[in-house]
């Protein structure tokens, strides 16, 4: 599956669960189903994360460096 197929089922599923008056045991399947496409997404944008790297110069010379993301102070 793809990240972008996982996240439309995932928005569906949640729309469900908002506006569907569903049966408790639904509810509950929907719910599991909704957490595995989470865990799922998770795990995909930790894989592209790892695999994003910057390109930087240096003193004429190319280098390779990781990709880290910069944490803005939380409020």
């Amino acid at each position: 599956m793809k990240f972008e197929e996982a996240m439309e089922k995932l928005q569906k599923i949640t729309q469900e669960l908002e506006g569907e008056d569903l049966p408790l045991e639904e509810a509950l399947q929907k719910f599991e189903e909704g957490m595995k496409l989470v865990s799922f997404c998770e795990r995909k944008l930790e894989e592209a994360e790892k695999k994003i790297q910057v390109l930087i110069r240096e003193e004429n010379t190319l280098k390779l460096k990781d990709w880290k993301e910069e944490k803005e102070d939380e409020c």
